[in-house]
This record gives structure tokens, sequence and C-alpha cells, in this order.
């Protein structure tokens, strides 16, 4: 057997679990439930990179039988945490990590980075879970992680994907999965209501001291520490909100316990990006009142920063500090959102008017339901001079007068900076992503997946790792989705 360090890999020493260091209140050990007859789905370079591996560190002889949850690198500490949480609005008391694993931690080129099994099994906090992931749903984790990775917005990542044979029951009978994910840290903001809800203000306080410590220090500098860290995590979540309302991204299952306290995009299930536009789109079946539509997002990630602001109330103690924390998500979450929304539109100045003018196209693109994706950015080949026509964005409008009267209000804007066509869409063309991972797709690479054949999958993630190129020989999965695709349906067990 090869030694780690032969391929780059850490060796033993450099396998660290500072999360370990809280003590036992904070986790159960147990090792994983391994996958019987694994096989290698994909891979992903980027996350390996990221990690300082090499590309081939897949090809170790170990590897497998470790990221399957059959064997252990030297130095890994498998554990599961505990965290309670509000899920769809309502308290669910104790939950953790029902089907994952953290290994441990390792250095990286950009600092620590955890490593952690989806889909590894039971632990003390499966309920009546049977801590399986599903192939189904680990694909679409596993793109999703790396193509919002590639398209800039803060992000768990996935390093690899394995799948099994081994049956597991849901709606149906499918097989199982594990999917290896990356993050500086996997605390929640379950992970304080936990202690808080259970009266534990010492566990309470070493974990925040311990997020503090190890991955937001600017907030020991401050004069109140513990309302710098919720201020620090309303200003993360407010970024993270608005780079998901400016491409597109509905996350399906906002809990609580789904909140990244690194404003991180965590825990993708029945996620969906927008094909036509709509608003009040509900991408999880299982939302039947519609909590977590597309439109709502900002306002239910600040009615998770005031549960989290509750659960630290015991240790920042004055209620207006809190609040005042909280009140910046007001200006934090406009304000990131209008800076997204001039980038896309191509503008390089400010003016008051400019709100009313993205207002405007949305309107538009709502009212005749136009493919989000294409629509944006295809108004990146406008041009500014009326003589030349629209270019082929107004194609996707049925209400071509409206169109018509926007565009006039657009060509006045982009004339009144002096906007040249050439540059303003190789800016444009940086922000509007031509590759999403639409449904469809996702949907086409399981089924082969489900088949045996993974190719798919991996052809798949090459296209969404370069979402703002033009790649002529992949212009089909940039394309309308097929009429079938609005058939597809994703729910919690996604």
């Amino acid at each position: 057997m090869n030694a780690p360090y032969e391929l780059g890999l850490p060796t033993a020493a450099q396998w660290i679990n500072r999360y370990a260091s809280l003590g036992e209140a904070f986790y159960t050990r147990l090792p994983a439930q391994g996958l019987p007859e694994p096989r290698w789905v994909a891979t992903s370079d980027a996350a390996a990179h990221g990690l300082g591996w090499p590309r081939d560190w897949w090809a170790r002889s170990d590897a497998l039988s470790v990221f399957s949850g059959n064997a252990l690198w030297p130095g890994m500490d498998p554990l599961a945490t505990v965290y309670s949480g509000h899920q769809f609005g309502v308290w669910a008391g104790q939950l953790g990590d029902g089907r994952a694993l953290l290994l441990g931690e390792v250095q990286t080129p950009s600092g620590g980075m955890e490593v952690q099994l989806k889909g590894s099994g039971r632990t003390p906090y499966s309920r009546m879970g049977d801590g399986r992931a599903v192939l189904r749903s680990s694909i679409r984790e596993f793109l999703c992680s790396q193509a919002m990775h590639a398209l800039g917005i803060p992000t768990t990542q996935a390093l690899c994907l394995v799948a099994s044979p081994l049956p597991v029951l849901r709606e149906s009978v499918e097989t199982a999965a594990m999917v290896t994910r990356l993050a500086p840290s996997f605390v929640r903001f379950g992970h304080f209501e936990h202690f808080c809800h259970h009266g534990q203000p010492q566990a309470l306080r070493r974990l925040a001291d311990f997020v503090i410590d190890h991955h937001l220090p600017e907030c020991r500098r401050q004069a109140h520490p513990y309302a710098a860290l919720l201020e620090t995590v309303v200003r993360r979540t407010a970024e993270m909100v608005a780079q998901w309302q400016a491409v597109g991204f509905c996350h399906g299952v906002m809990n609580t316990d789904n909140m990244s306290i690194l404003g991180l995009t965590i825990d993708y299930g029945p996620f969906g990006f927008l094909d036509a536009f709509d608003p009040a789109h509900v991408c999880n079946h299982s939302d039947t009142q519609g909590r977590y539509t597309y439109h709502r997002q900002p306002q239910i990630a600040l009615w998770n920063l005031h549960a989290l602001a509750q659960a630290l109330m015991p240790l920042i103690e004055d209620t207006d500090l809190a609040l005042a924390a909280l009140e910046t998500y007001r200006s934090a979450y406009p304000d990131a959102l209008m800076r997204l929304m001039r980038a896309k539109l191509g503008l390089r100045t400010r003016e008051d008017s400019d709100a009313e003018l993205v207002d405007a196209w949305l309107t538009l693109l709502a009212r005749d339901r136009v493919d989000h994706t294409l629509a944006w950015r295809r108004l990146g080949q406008f041009p500014v001079d009326a003589a030349r026509g629209a270019g082929p964005v107004r194609d996707l409008f049925i209400d071509r007068a409206a169109f018509d009267a926007w565009a006039a209000r657009y060509r006045q804007r982009l004339a009144r900076e002096s906007s040249h066509d050439g540059e303003r869409r190789a800016a444009m063309d940086r922000v509007n992503p031509k590759y999403i991972l639409r449904n469809h797709l996702a949907e086409i690479a399981i089924r082969q997946a489900q088949a045996g054949d993974d190719g798919e999958v991996r052809r798949l993630l090459r296209v969404l790792e370069r979402p703002y190129d033009e790649q002529p020989e992949n212009e089909a999965d940039a394309a309308l989705p097929p009429d079938w695709a609005h058939s597809i349906e994703v729910s919690c067990s996604s």
C-alpha cells in the first residue's frame, strides 16, 4: 500500500479534528457503515486541487475503501455532531448528523478543511432514518455543490461520489451512494440552538468561542465579540442569499439546521434552478405551504437569523446589541443584490433609478415566464444602437411591446454611461452563466447512472465547472428545457 505522502495526501499527523476538542457533549464517535461493492461514480479535480491533493488521489489502492466508509486512513477520527433546529418554521428538537460523519480536518493551501461522509449509515441522531443516501440525491448534491462553486457562490464542495448496489427504501427501492463533502466548518445555526434550548450556556459559549477563534477571529477584536459574531453571520448570509437570487437558485429547505454559520450553501436536497422565471416557484414538493418559494428566501433567511440571535442571547445578553446586528441585514441584503444586478445588467455606474429598471425587467420575465438563465445571458448581446434591434433576447418574450418599452429605458441608461457593446457583453458574460444544473440535465445523468453508466455525471460535471464559458460542443445543455422537464418533482427525500 502506498504511503499517503507519495501522492501528496495528508499523513496521519496532518489529519486533525479540532471539533473533537469541544468535548463529547458535542458529538458521538462511531465508525461508518461501509457500502458493499462500492464503485467510483465521479471525483472532482477542482475540489482535490483546493485540498492540495493530486488529481489522481483516488487511484491510491485504499482510497475507494476509505471514501465508501469501509476503511480509515491513519489520523481520521470519525464522529457525528449533535444539533437541533426549526424545520418549516416549527421547533423540531434534537436533530444532528443522522447520516453523516466528520472524518477530520486537513490543512490546505487556503486553511483547514473538514472532510465529511454523507450517507455513511445510522448514528445516534438518525431518529427513524436509515442513515443512508441514495444515488439519485447524491448525484444531485455532488453536481450542484461543484456547480455552485464554479459560479462563485459560497458553498460546501463535493470531493467524490461512490455508488453501491445496496438497496435503500424511499418512495421506491433505490440504491445507496456516499458523497464526500468539504467545508471549512459544518457548524450550523442549529448547533447553537441546541445548546441554548437545552440550557447549556457553558457549552454554548464554548461553541461560539470555537467558531470565533478558528473561523472568524476578527470578531474577537470587537468590543462585544458575540454580537460581532452574529453580525458577521448576518452579513455573510445576506451576501449568500443575494447570490442565490441573482442566479435563480432555490434551496428548497431553508431550515435553521440547514444554515451554515459561515454563510455557505449547505445540504443540497430538493433544490432547483429557475427555468421559467416564477417568483412564487416552489422547488420542494414536500413544501406544501410554499414557505421556501424563491421570492421568500431573503425573508426566510432573516427569520433564521432571528432564531440564531435568540440562541446567542445568553452570550450577547444585550437585546439592543442583538437587534442592531440583525438590522444590518436590511441594508446588507439589498445592497448586495443591487450590486449583483447592476453587474448582470452590464452597468458600471450607479443611478437612483436602477432599482426601478431591475424591478421592471424582473416583472417582464415573470409576466411571460421567460427562461431566467437564457434571458440574462442573451441580454449581453443587446446593442446600444437602436438601429441594430434588440438582439436575440427579444425573441424570448410574448409581449414584445412591453419588452420594447423596457428596452428603450435600458438603452437610455446604457447611453448615459457611454457603454460599449463589446466590453459590456464580455463583462456580462462573466456574471451571467450560460450553464446551470437544470433539473432535466441532472435527471438524465441520474437515469443513466442508475442503469450503470456514470459517464454522463462526469461529462456534466465538466460542463458545469465552466458555467460562464461558451462551449459550442455542449450547446444543447444551455437550451430551453424539454416539455417533460416540467413533470420532474423533487422532495425532502431527494
